[in-house]
């Protein structure tokens, strides 16, 4: 068949529900779309590790340490899921790491911004990982098979990390007039960059027709970042607390709640490598890469020995 009639059988299974799978035909547009957003993605999991477990050793009792942990460990198991989709499309993830520790890769820009107080982690688990939530969900009916089942799993994680940052949160909310001031502060820094988290207007982003098209996503930035909107501001008002956004209302006609308008401009400088922590986050992640050689030269010297195990001297291999 020649590709014209490909693509056309292609988009129709796309249109009719069913899943794409790596040895599937598809466009090669399609293919790279699936490596960028998926790479980026996975990159900031990982990346997504730092901010946070600088707070392990400062969280303030045991249970706290242990389920933050737990939280860490989650987000580097996130990366190695996606890390292994993205390789169904033919590519490799040293590759796709040097790009990372090269500065060439993207990943969520909300990473880039410092963690000052134990509140910060609260409110990441709520605010971030609520919004990842929101966007998640969306991608486990994407239309490539891998990513999608990835998101099954990791949806279900994330869903424990947003109910342990908002457990922190109550517990500030209930606590000393310092506490609730300390949560407040963490609400006013983390609000606006968690609503750039689902990317720039509709109108300005360059790839959602696309990713549209091809159900990759399901819904529009615009649509996502209004659904997460809805459902935040009424927990902030339920703790007490409020919106560093002087233009917040809610409108009778449509059920929505409004915001004031984001600043893009702290978004695409953020987005260009100058946000408060965008160099600190590559030297951590530089020096956590070098650290670890030791770590995959092991794996590499176990998996070998394991080969070796199974198959016999005559060169026949043992099922």
């Amino acid at each position: 068949m020649d590709e014209t009639t490909l693509l056309k059988a292609f988009e129709a299974r796309v249109a009719a529900g069913e899943k794409i799978e790596p040895r599937d035909w598809m466009p090669e547009r399609y293919r790279r779309q699936l490596v960028r957003m998926m790479s980026q993605h996975a990159h900031s999991e990982i990346v997504g590790m730092l901010p946070e477990g600088n707070w392990i050793t400062r969280a303030p009792n045991l249970r706290r340490k242990m389920a933050l942990l737990a939280k860490v460990q989650d987000e580097a198991g996130h990366g190695l899921y996606i890390y292994s989709a993205t390789e169904t499309l033919g590519v490799d993830r040293n590759d796709l790491i040097q790009e990372l520790l090269d500065g060439k890769a993207k990943y969520s820009n909300i990473f880039n911004y410092p963690t000052l107080t134990w509140a910060d982690i609260g409110v990441i688990g709520w605010f971030v990982d609520g919004a990842a939530i929101v966007n998640q969900t969306m991608l486990a009916k994407a239309s490539y098979g891998p990513y999608a089942r990835a998101m099954i799993r990791i949806c279900k994680e994330e869903n424990f990390h947003k109910k342990q940052g908002y457990e922190i949160c109550v517990t500030l909310a209930k606590g000393t007039p310092a506490q609730r001031q300390m949560l407040q502060d963490a609400v006013n820094r983390w609000w606006w960059p968690t609503l750039m988290m689902f990317g720039p207007h509709d109108t300005e982003s360059a790839n959602s027709d696309e990713l549209l098209r091809w159900k990759v996503k399901q819904k529009t930035n615009d649509e996502l970042r209004q659904h997460f909107v809805n459902i935040t501001v009424p927990q902030v008002h339920a703790l007490g607390l409020t919106l560093p956004d002087p233009d917040l209302r809610y409108d009778e006609e449509t059920g929505n709640w409004i915001t004031g308008e984001i600043d893009w401009d702290e978004f695409w400088r953020v987005v260009r490598g100058h946000g408060p922590c965008n160099r600190e986050r590559l030297r951590a992640r530089r020096a956590a890469h070098e650290e670890g050689t030791w770590v995959r030269e092991a794996a590499r010297a176990y998996a070998a020995k394991q080969q070796r195990k199974t198959r016999p001297s005559n060169g026949v291999e043992v099922a």
